[in-house]
């Protein structure tokens, strides 16, 4: 069973809040909204799929790279750690 399979419900919430930020940054756009205000909107939508693609990249490593059918040893899990780290970082 994949990762994504498993957080399924999970992950279409989030892709729906995520799609009303894309669409409340639309109606900000038609009502011609001031540019901080949209830049705020733009903003969220980013952190959102940013936050999103993290916990994603992160639980494929931990599933895939690492494995659910066998024993990583501790070195494995310290670089697949780091590597984590550095995704987090990237995408704030």
């Amino acid at each position: 069973m994949s990762h994504t399979t498993k957080n399924k419900q999970k992950l279409v919430l989030r892709s729906k809040r995520i799609r009303g930020q894309f669409e409340a940054f639309e109606r900000a756009l038609d009502e011609e909204r001031e540019c901080s205000d949209v830049l705020h909107i733009i903003s969220a939508a980013r952190g959102a799929v940013n936050s999103l693609m993290t916990e994603l990249l992160e639980d494929h490593i931990r599933h895939h790279v690492l494995g659910s059918k066998r024993r990583p040893n501790s070195d494995q899990i310290l670089a697949a750690d780091e590597v984590i780290d550095m995704v987090k970082t990237y995408l704030r």
